[in-house]
């Protein structure tokens, strides 16, 4: 299933996520498996989880069903039992074998849109500066996160200015490895001796997986993927 997560439904965290699609996979009466272990959970499976507070035009779940029901129908039927706000798009079947989403799905697009004016010359010098470094630091909670954007960033776009500027970011997550473009954005202005960042507005635009240079989709919605940067635009 591909499905969005935005308006207030955007401050829910991941676990609130799961627990939340639970209940509408439920209420929607599709025959959903359930696992053979001693806690006998939903079979259900999630792309990497978004920072609370993050939208996202783009997010995947795996659901495995004990019966063959039509893609059309099960989304109909999903989308009927869930809020708008975590509203799915599309639904498909896809191999067995394939790896979980979290793992398959490497590379990511985001866009940050500031709140408030910011200085945008600060904010590329800065985010210039920490490739140059090609790692940042930051704090969450008492444990100090130390990011390589060698192996993290692999492009940023700017455009606009003022309270206008939105920044968009082009990711390689995984297990070992994730940015989280907040802390990458204050900690680029904090290089330039800005303290005060504005409110941001963060949002996932699109998740694919990378293989011989070629960009494999887990669900490619009509027309194509419609939000990726092309491959000229700074772009390791």
């Amino acid at each position: 299933m591909r499905y969005r997560k935005d308006g207030r439904l955007a401050f829910l965290g991941h676990l609130e996520v799961i627990n939340t699609v639970n209940r509408c996979v439920r209420r929607s009466g599709l025959p959903f498996a359930v696992g053979a272990g001693f806690a006998r959970r939903m079979r259900l499976q999630f792309s990497q989880a978004l920072p609370v507070g993050a939208s996202s035009r783009e997010e995947f779940f795996d659901l495995w069903l004990t019966e063959r029901v039509g893609a059309d129908r099960a989304l109909a039927a999903l989308a009927g039992a869930t809020p708008a706000s975590l509203a799915p798009s599309q639904a498909g079947y896809v191999a067995h074998e394939l790896p979980s989403l979290e793992a398959w799905l490497v590379r990511s697009l985001w866009r940050v849109g500031f709140l408030g004016p910011v200085d945008e010359v600060a904010l590329a010098r800065g985010l210039a500066e920490l490739e140059g470094r090609g790692e940042f630091s930051y704090r969450r909670g008492d444990a100090l996160k130390r990011v390589s954007l060698q192996d993290t960033l692999m492009g940023w776009w700017q455009c606009g200015s003022g309270a206008s500027t939105t920044l968009e970011l082009s990711c390689a997550t995984g297990a070992a490895a994730a940015l989280r473009p907040r802390a990458l954005v204050t900690a680029a202005l904090a290089s330039q001796g800005v303290a005060d960042v504005p409110a941001l507005r963060v949002e996932r635009l699109a998740q694919w997986h990378e293989q011989d240079g070629r960009r494999m989709f887990a669900l490619v919605p009509d027309g194509g993927p419609d939000h990726l940067p092309p491959r000229d635009r700074h772009e390791k």
